[in-house]
């Protein structure tokens, strides 16, 4: 890490608190990224977007945490069950990472439903590569099926500590399945089932409500201070 540049963004509009400004502290984007330096990165609260490594460095707000699943020690809740019950008729298929125009219309459906602050028309395909493109990275996509017909997508990254993941699009018209929640839950299935310590979930921010979802799954480790804890209640 002391070997590595970093840089620090001027001060710019909070993408999940209204009102507020963020900082945003990147890795030196002319790095070659070996698995072994992202999976460092990753254990510092690191995050990726694309091929840039980064991680909130706000002066005057730490609402932004990053956290892990111990998955060896998971407990479902009891809407877990019935999450995983309800999708039991789901066939799941990890793809490459090459460009598939199912997988990004379905992307553009679901940032036209959920993100309606961002227009979906301006998402293109060439934009659509470069958000999950990592060059130096395991990265691999999971298909979720009902009888051959897509529901959702998780772009997942495959580290030697655990699974890390980047992010999940899916069916707005399958609201009742809760894919997000399922597609969390298998990510924690498969981390277990790989003999993986770990499920990085990114950043919960507990104010977001699009954030906030990732502090029900318990137990939950949270990156403070340069160390991670134990989450024992709902506070940082």
């Amino acid at each position: 890490m002391s070997n590595i540049n970093f840089y620090l963004t001027p001060p710019h509009a909070c993408a999940y608190l209204a009102g507020r400004s963020a900082n945003t502290l990147f890795a030196d984007p002319e790095l070659s990224v070996t698995p072994q330096l992202y999976g460092t990165l990753i254990d510092h609260g690191f995050r990726r977007s694309g091929a840039h490594l980064y991680r909130p460095h706000c002066t005057n707000c730490d609402a932004c945490i990053p956290v892990r699943v111990p998955v060896s020690e998971f407990q479902p809740r009891r809407r877990h069950q019935r999450v995983w019950r309800r999708n039991h008729d789901l066939d799941v298929r990890c793809v490459g990472t090459v460009y598939d125009e199912e997988h990004f219309q379905l992307y553009r459906r679901y940032l036209a439903h959920r993100h309606s602050e961002n227009r979906a028309d301006e998402a293109a395909p060439e934009q659509y590569r470069e958000f999950f493109a990592a060059p130096g990275i395991d990265t691999r996509l999971y298909e979720f099926r009902h009888s051959q017909r897509l529901l959702a997508v998780a772009v997942v990254d495959h580290l030697a500590q655990g699974l890390s993941s980047v992010y999940t699009f899916f069916d707005p018209a399958e609201a009742a399945r809760s894919l997000g929640v399922y597609a969390v839950l298998w990510q924690i299935r498969e981390a277990q089932r790989l003999g993986l310590p770990w499920a990085y979930l990114g950043y919960w921010i507990k104010e977001c409500r699009k954030m906030s979802y990732k502090g029900q799954y318990r137990p939950l480790e949270i990156y403070r201070h340069n160390r991670w804890l134990r989450l024992t209640g709902d506070e940082p």
